[in-house]
C-alpha cells in the first residue's frame, strides 16, 4: 500500500522537498528539470500547477514524463541531451540538476552540461543541484582518469569537490543559497547537494 505522501509528493529528492518548504520554489514558478529522467521530481510540481519543462537524453523516459503531463503541451518536454537543450536562454525560474551531471564522460562534457544547465536560468533564478562527489570519502575512491573514478558501490562516475563547485559558482556568476551539503551513505557513495542563486545581472 502507497503512503498518502508518497501518493502526493513520489519519489521526490529530499533535499528538493526542502526546497520547496522553504518557500524558494514560489507558486507559478517555471520549472524546468535538466535530465528529468521519468519524472520522480516532478510529481507534486505538476499537481501543484507549476509550468514544467524538462529533456532527457532518454526517449522512454520523456514519454513518460509527457503521459504525466498530459496537460500540458508535448513539446514541454524533449528528448535532449542537458548540453544541447533547445529552450531558450532564461526560459526557467527554477532548474532541477538531479543525479545528471556525475555521468559526464570527462571535464569537456561536464563543463558543457553544466552551461547547458544554467544557461536555461534566469537572472534571479535558482539552481538545485545534487550530484556525486568526492567529499568524506576521498580515500575509498579510485581515480580512472582526471576526475573519473570507481566508487565503493561498484559505479563509476564524474566527481566533484567543494573547490570545483565553489569556482563554478564564482565563474557563472552565482550565489551559493546554501552551504554546500553532503550526504555520505556508507561505504557506497558521497552526494553534495549544490543551490546557488544566478545573480541579477
Amino acid at each position: 500500500m502507497t503512503h498518502p505522501l508518497q501518493e502526493q509528493f513520489g519519489n521526490i529528492d529530499i533535499y528538493l522537498f526542502d526546497q520547496i518548504l522553504r518557500g524558494r520554489i514560489a507558486p507559478g514558478a517555471r520549472i524546468f528539470d535538466a535530465g528529468c529522467g521519468g519524472g520522480r521530481n516532478l510529481i507534486w510540481l505538476l499537481r501543484a500547477g507549476y509550468e514544467v519543462f524538462a529533456v532527457d537524453a532518454d526517449a522512454r523516459a520523456v514519454e513518460s514524463v509527457r503521459r504525466m503531463a498530459a496537460h500540458l503541451p508535448a513539446e514541454n518536454f524533449r528528448v535532449e541531451a542537458v548540453e544541447a537543450s533547445s529552450f531558450a536562454d532564461g526560459a526557467a525560474d527554477v532548474v532541477i540538476s538531479s543525479a545528471v551531471l556525475h555521468f559526464a564522460r570527462d571535464d569537456r562534457q561536464f563543463r558543457a552540461m553544466v552551461e547547458g544547465t544554467w544557461r536555461v536560468l534566469r537572472p534571479g533564478g535558482l539552481l538545485f543541484c545534487r550530484l556525486a562527489s568526492t567529499i568524506g570519502i576521498e580515500g575509498q575512491v579510485r581515480q580512472i582518469a582526471g576526475r573519473r573514478f570507481a566508487l565503493p558501490d561498484g559505479s563509476e562516475r564524474y566527481l566533484v569537490d567543494e573547490e570545483l563547485l565553489m569556482g563554478l559558482t564564482k565563474e557563472l556568476g552565482g550565489e551559493l543559497a546554501d552551504p554546500l551539503k553532503t550526504t555520505v551513505v556508507q561505504n557506497q557513495r558521497s552526494m553534495t547537494t549544490w543551490v546557488v542563486w544566478k545573480r541579477e545581472k
